[in-house]
């Protein structure tokens, strides 16, 4: 089966594996937690968990969220959220099984206080995201999000210094080359989401940028392992079947110290809607 980091997510096998790592792992809960505690969630009585998958940044939020506060998760993946559904009960949590583009279309217009989106906005068609946001926020609600280092074009300075040790995709690219001949593309990829794009998007909209900031997440190698064990996140991308990269991944692995560790950058947004439009 050939598994897309877009488009794969309803698949159960996905849905366990993430939210194993999930529970293993900080990436995911920590830059959850950093988003909540930046949305002013106190306040907060109608919160949106954008893209909110298995539950995570759900969980995040109702540890901040007043008791009479109700979060919706929305996401596009039913296995996600059915496994979310026994991991995570909390009355004030209700699940919507749709696409972040179509969020307008379940919550009623100008009635959200605060919607999040943890480390999924680039799989999104960002301008109608960005859209259906504006027409769910009430005037002064805030959309506070994140974007991966790669796709908004930012680097954390701490993730400039080199690693102690050999880069884990860096190996994974020798062994598929050296094995299946997959030659990795040299061509520089642009960024999609750099944050003059971010700004244009949401000044469109009727949004206003009220913070931004460069983040840095230590990611260790064992970390870094069993991500790229998700199986919409195996490499090398291309033809080779799940089973070739988990061994071309174990290979690899084992050439690595699992103690050390890089730095993955994110640009983190926090956007407010001045007025209704």
């Amino acid at each position: 089966m050939e598994y897309d980091a877009v488009t794969g997510w309803d698949d159960d096998a996905t849905a366990e594996a993430y939210a194993a790592f999930a529970r293993a792992h900080p990436m995911y809960s920590a830059s959850s937690r950093d988003l909540a505690a930046r949305a002013s969630l106190a306040d907060s009585r109608r919160i949106v968990d954008l893209c909110g998958g298995t539950g995570t940044t759900a969980e995040a939020i109702l540890a901040l969220a007043p008791p009479n506060a109700t979060v919706v998760s929305l996401d596009s993946s039913a296995a996600m959220q059915r496994l979310g559904r026994r991991l995570l009960d909390d009355s004030r949590l209700t699940w919507v099984n749709a696409p972040a583009e179509e969020l307008a279309e379940y919550v009623p217009a100008r009635s959200v206080d605060v919607v999040l989106c943890n480390s999924a906005l680039w799989k999104t068609d960002v301008a109608a995201v960005v859209t259906a946001v504006r027409r769910v926020l009430r005037p002064g609600g805030r959309f506070v999000f994140n974007i991966g280092g790669a796709f908004a074009g930012v680097t954390h300075p701490d993730a400039q210094i080199p690693p102690p040790g050999p880069s884990l995709s860096g190996l994974i690219e020798q062994i598929a080359a050296r094995d299946y001949g997959i030659v990795p593309p040299t061509a520089a990829v642009p960024a999609k989401l750099p944050l003059s794009v971010v700004t244009g998007l949401l000044a469109d909209a009727g949004l206003h940028v009220v913070a931004t900031e460069v983040t840095g997440q230590r990611t260790t190698i064992a970390e870094r392992a069993a991500w790229l064990s998700i199986p919409v996140f195996a490499h090398p991308e291309g033809a080779l079947s799940h089973e070739q990269k988990m061994a071309i991944l174990a290979e690899a692995t084992a050439q690595t110290v699992l103690d050390d560790f890089t730095i993955t950058s994110w640009l983190v947004v926090v956007a407010e809607l001045l007025e209704a439009v």
